[in-house]
């Protein structure tokens, strides 16, 4: 028995055996699918899928920016690309076949041109003919007499905030180019939105109307002085952000600001843009309000039930304007304007001195490097703390972005708030005066050679303005013009 059990098993082993060798073939593993690829869509959408365009969402990216719409490579789509379709370069082109009227209107604005503030400069230093632009200051590398000097500052060391430029290099002064110096809105010194703005915010405004000019008053600020013993905080050693360029004194802003009030509630865009240079408009145009003349052109005004309303274009909050009914609008009223009682405080920096210096020395400016320019404090900051290779003493031309050789360096004699200056106008008004062309140039060309020296220009430098520090006149408003009334007019501009 056991001998036949054990061949059984012999047979069985040897059959299974002819059964795994007779077996199917393994089967071959199944093709493998291909992996699916994505394809990036072609053109500007492709890299720019977030660009969100506003009110203009119905037309091609190519229509403003040129370039090739449907390539998907980046040098092929970048060919003929306009990056800022809204410089004053372009916008005659691009902007001018959907908005022609206000195109042509922004080349004669102030805003635009800076015809004004340039006159006024270049007349004081002795400039004979007037300017249409302030493209057209005449570039000069080794000025030869003082106004060369003054258009050599004008290009270089003043005019750093216009349409032409993008600003200066702090966070809150970064702005767009031609239509997109107001349209267009940054943040932190980058734009944050692709979208044009219709109505722009004081944002917009602010960036150019800083450092101790109007529209800075309007909030309430007064920049602290340049040198580091008199800035705050004084104990940090961290990083601090001044997003104006130099820290700011918080001072009273203007009562307007506090109702809620923005720069666009008064300085409408057509006035800004020159649409409508007939209207002039002031304090009384509202608050001595004529329903039967009506010549603000304001159209966030309206009479509802004897009652003048002005609606905040930014918010809707809705104000009733007060009428002038105080006894001494009647008795001063064509006397004296209207800030020389309701202005809280104004800007009174004088003497301001500009120096050009060609020289590679720096030690001397350790406690003033912030110069209220970023260009200047970048320099000296590098070459005072660095020990890297020495950046030249060159500066950028402001209009075109040529460098040239030479720092323009800014002090002031003392910087005030407090004692506003108060003087008889030209007119017989008496007015706020501000020492804005108290200016004292120089230029150092080296060791040895001072070509200029603390040239001043004609006159006082005492400049008629508006102070927008508005706020209840007071007690004593009187005390700040009755030496003023004197039969015999005094000097123009005096205390």
């Amino acid at each position: 028995m056991r001998g036949k059990f054990i061949i059984l098993m012999a047979v069985a082993a040897i059959v299974c055996g002819c059964r795994e060798e007779k077996g199917e073939a393994p089967r071959p593993d199944a093709p493998k699918k291909p992996p699916v690829v994505q394809e990036e869509p072609a053109g500007c959408r492709g890299c720019h899928p977030k660009a969100s365009l506003g009110a203009h969402e119905g037309l091609e990216c190519v229509t403003c920016h040129r370039g090739r719409d449907g390539s998907g490579e980046q040098a092929k789509a970048h060919e003929g690309l306009v990056a800022r379709p809204a410089h004053p370069e372009f916008m005659d082109e691009i902007c001018g076949p959907c908005h022609m009227e206000k195109i042509q209107a922004a080349h004669t604005s102030p805003h635009f041109t800076l015809k004004n503030a340039v006159d006024k400069v270049r007349t004081h230093f002795g400039a004979e003919t007037t300017l249409d632009n302030l493209t057209e200051i005449p570039v000069t590398e080794a000025p030869q007499d003082t106004l060369e000097l003054a258009d050599d500052m004008l290009r270089r060391r003043c005019l750093r905030c216009h349409v032409y430029s993008r600003g200066d290099g702090y966070a809150y002064t970064r702005h767009g180019t031609g239509c997109g110096a107001c349209h267009v809105a940054y943040s932190g010194g980058e734009m944050i939105r692709h979208a044009m703005l219709p109505r722009p915010t004081d944002q917009q405004c602010m960036s150019c109307h800083y450092a101790n000019h109007v529209g800075a008053d309007y909030y309430g600020q007064f920049e602290h002085d340049f040198n580091w013993e008199y800035r705050t905080p004084y104990t940090t050693t961290e990083p601090f952000i001044r997003p104006y360029g130099v820290e700011q004194h918080d001072l009273a802003p203007d009562i307007h600001q506090q109702a809620g009030m923005t720069c666009l509630d008064c300085h409408s865009g057509p006035e800004l843009m020159n649409l409508n240079p007939a209207t002039t408009l002031s304090c009384r145009s509202c608050h001595e309000y004529r329903p039967d003349e009506n010549a603000t052109g304001l159209a966030n005004l309206s009479f509802e039930n004897g009652t003048l309303v002005l609606t905040t274009l930014h918010g809707g909050t809705r104000l009733d304007v007060p009428q002038m009914s105080h006894p001494a609008h009647r008795e001063f009223g064509s006397q004296v304007a209207c800030q020389v009682c309701h202005g809280q405080w104004s800007f009174n920096d004088s003497t301001t001195h500009l120096l050009r210096s060609d020289l590679d020395e720096y030690d001397e400016w350790e406690r003033l490097t912030v110069q209220s320019s970023s260009e200047v404090e970048q320099i000296l900051e590098h070459n005072l703390k660095s020990d890297e290779e020495e950046l030249e003493p060159t500066m950028r031309d402001g209009i075109t972005g040529i460098p040239r050789y030479g720092l323009w360096y800014k002090g002031f004699t003392q910087r005030r708030w407090e004692e506003m200056v108060i003087g008889r106008d030209r007119d017989g008004v008496i007015r706020v005066f501000r020492p804005i062309l108290d200016l004292r140039l120089s230029w150092i060309r080296d060791e040895d050679d001072v070509r200029f020296d603390n040239v001043r220009g004609k006159g006082s430098g005492l400049v008629p303005y508006t102070p927008h520090t508005t706020g209840k006149a007071g007690l004593f408003y009187r005390n700040r013009f009755r030496h003023l009334l004197d039969p015999n007019p005094a000097a123009e501009g005096s205390r």
